[in-house]
């Protein structure tokens, strides 16, 4: 266990602590022996628990460039895991947010985290795509997403380091907004029925955000080595064919005495709701990514850090339908494991 006081631990900053991935960071820089600072909307002031463990949280809104400036002093990184919520309002949000937290890591000299997408990539680059492969988006997400890395590297000029981390979809026991939470399996409800958004034979890509989240913590600590604009790939959980996903949640449904039965995901009806709602035009202009093959190759992450972290697919899916309330009990150890 640490043992540093507050004023020698390194202080991160972590945007987004409240979702999967940044929360999940924040837990693993902690027991690194960071301190780590959130901002979070309704603070109502700066909190630590006692002896300094625990998230410090600060009030401020990462549309604020004073609070993220505020939050951001003394802290070594800043971690931009922050998105806006149900896919709303990406294009007004997503840009002037990174660029508060551009301004504040140039202002004190802290290195810029970015879990990164796989919405960059447009068809011309598939299957296996690079970090450096050409960028050319087919939605308008992945247009917002390719100018909010192209910032991160314009700000190298203004002495601003960065690390993006791209990855496929997440999914975790701690994770809510997610595919699998949402598409494949209903979050707080035993397994009956399992959705395929898919089409067999075609691949996809999955990170388990515990392994990302572990991806991220060591090569912030490498930082000093990288590039000052450093972009990696995880390769993740991949699914060769489309159909070992739901394959798996099968498994672990029938190992707690579940039956799980395997059917097409609903399209028409998205398609039906789609003119109405945000969400469902979203899902459609997504759906590329469940007709398409789209791999991630690792090969530089790999020749960085010597291997990716990588829990066992069956462990992965087990803690996640656990930490989801999908296994019909109560698993705390499974929805608590790493």
């Amino acid at each position: 266990m640490a043992t540093h006081s507050l004023e020698t631990r390194r202080t991160a900053l972590v945007l987004g602590v409240t979702g999967g991935i940044g929360g999940e960071v924040a837990r693993q820089l902690m027991g690194a022996g960071w301190h780590v600072r959130a901002l979070q909307r309704g603070t109502r002031a700066i909190t630590t628990t006692r002896a300094g463990h625990g998230i410090e949280q600060v009030q401020g809104d990462a549309m604020d460039r004073d609070a993220v400036l505020r939050a951001a002093q003394g802290c070594e990184v800043i971690v931009h895991a922050v998105n806006p919520p149900g896919y709303k309002r990406w294009a007004e949000l997503v840009l002037p947010m990174i660029d508060n937290t551009i301004a504040a890591a140039q202002a004190v000299g802290a290195t810029v985290v970015l879990p990164g997408t796989v919405y960059n990539f447009g068809p011309k680059v598939l299957p296996l795509v690079g970090e450096d492969a050409p960028q050319q988006p087919r939605t308008r997400k992945g247009a917002i997403r390719v100018a909010l890395e192209q910032r991160l590297e314009t700000a190298v000029a203004h002495g601003v380091r960065s690390i993006i981390v791209r990855a496929g979809d997440f999914f975790g026991p701690r994770v809510g907004n997610s595919w699998l939470a949402q598409g494949f399996v209903k979050a707080g409800q035993p397994v009956r029925t399992v959705r395929e958004p898919g089409v067999p034979g075609v691949g996809h890509a999955w990170a388990y955000v515990p392994d990302a989240a572990r991806t991220i913590c060591e090569l912030i600590e490498m930082r000093a080595t990288l590039a000052p604009f450093a972009r990696f790939h995880m390769a993740g959980h991949w699914d060769a064919d489309g159909t070992q996903m739901a394959a798996a949640i099968c498994r672990i449904a029938q190992r707690h005495g579940l039956h799980a039965q395997r059917k097409p995901f609903p399209w028409p009806l998205i398609y039906a709701a789609a003119p109405f709602a945000t969400t469902p035009r979203e899902m459609l202009e997504m759906r590329y990514l469940w007709r398409e093959t789209l791999e991630l190759d690792n090969a530089r992450l790999v020749a960085t850090l010597g291997s990716e972290p990588h829990t066992p697919l069956d462990v992965a899916v087990e803690a996640t339908l656990a930490g989801l309330g999908c296994l019909g009990d109560r698993v705390g150890a499974l929805a608590g494991a790493p």
